[in-house]
């Protein structure tokens, strides 16, 4: 049995200004998203590093090989400055590898982060509005999000993992789903629904066939955060979905149809519909009155490939 056995810190908290701008992403239909400026480059990182040298530390409290957590936050904070590149991913999979290059003893390092995002905001200028480049608003909305695993094998320092994160998106869609045909039997108490809102909280990962493009050193290979989100409402715009199941399958038929480039996307996702209270409202124009849902919440896993796209167009055929 292999013995967990790691340390390090969580909650650090990064902050660099006029970082690399991320321009020349590939535009796609579903989004006027064409790059960051980068003026404000913020994450929450949290690191652990692996090491047999470290055993003895647990075992005999011999501290002689253990790099304090205090240190590890100096060196993600400093290397911030060093930093070159343009994008989270690269960022990350960076400060990793410059930690095995550093500390010999080390042979793992995985290493995650929450992107902090800072929305620009309009002021006014001589042809109307336009966004101001010095003030910027902290934004509680859905968080771009990474993590990068990098290990040292034979001498020669890889990296072995990597996922792609879009994390707390909340949709809600006031008419065009429904939920109906499922198994009725002495359990079911919930009714048939033709065309109700849906609520929906979602977490899309994704990752690369090639770590190189979530780099973005290949801009028009790096998959943004930002294009995710809009195919996401994008698609729940268009279809008229029979669940939520079938909802997240477009959408991850949709992203991969995309970008070609992706291994895999997975999905969580969490029903938050309103429970309604007013089926009809006696106004001009049509309208219901809804409440919060009462828990236990449902939800959803779901992963997928290109293998999805090529037997969805045979059983088209």
């Amino acid at each position: 049995m292999k013995r967990t056995m790691s340390y390090g810190k969580a909650d650090v908290w990064v902050y660099r200004t006029y970082a690399k701008p991320l321009t020349g992403v590939r535009s796609i239909p579903e989004s006027t998203f064409s790059g960051r400026k980068n003026i404000l480059f913020g994450m929450n990182v949290k690191i652990a590093v692996e090491g047999e040298a470290f055993l003895s530390s647990f075992t005999d409290g011999d501290n002689t090989l253990v790099v304090a957590t205090d240190s590890m936050k100096n060196f993600i904070l400093k290397h911030a400055g060093d930093y070159q590149g343009a994008t989270q991913e690269g960022f990350l999979e960076f400060v990793a590898r410059r930690f095995l290059e550093t500390y010999s003893h080390m042979t793992g390092v995985s290493i995650s982060a929450e992107q902090i995002s800072f929305e620009e905001l309009p002021v006014p200028a001589n042809n109307g509005f336009e966004p101001s480049p010095l003030v910027f608003r902290y934004s509680v909305n859905e968080q771009a999000a990474a993590s990068i695993e990098v290990k040292r094998e034979k001498d020669k320092i890889q990296t072995t993992n990597h996922v792609s994160s879009l994390k707390g998106l909340k949709l809600i869609k006031v008419k065009g789903s429904s939920f109906y045909g499922y198994v009725k039997d002495e359990y079911t108490t919930l009714p048939e629904s033709f065309d109700r809102p849906l609520f929906i909280f979602l977490n899309i990962d994704w990752k690369y066939n090639d770590i190189e493009d979530a780099r973005g050193d290949k801009p028009d290979r790096y998959v943004a955060a930002e294009q995710v989100r809009d195919i996401a409402y994008t698609v729940f715009h268009e279809e008229n979905s029979p669940s939520i199941q079938n909802l997240i399958y477009r959408i991850g038929s949709r992203i991969l149809e995309r970008f070609p480039q992706l291994l895999e996307v997975t999905f969580e996702s969490n029903n938050r519909t309103w429970e309604t209270v007013l089926d009809e409202i006696s106004a001009p124009q049509e309208g219901k009155v809804f409440t919060e849902p009462r828990p236990p919440f449902g939800f959803q896993c779901f992963s997928m490939t290109h293998a999805d796209l090529e037997s969805e167009g045979e059983s088209s055929k």
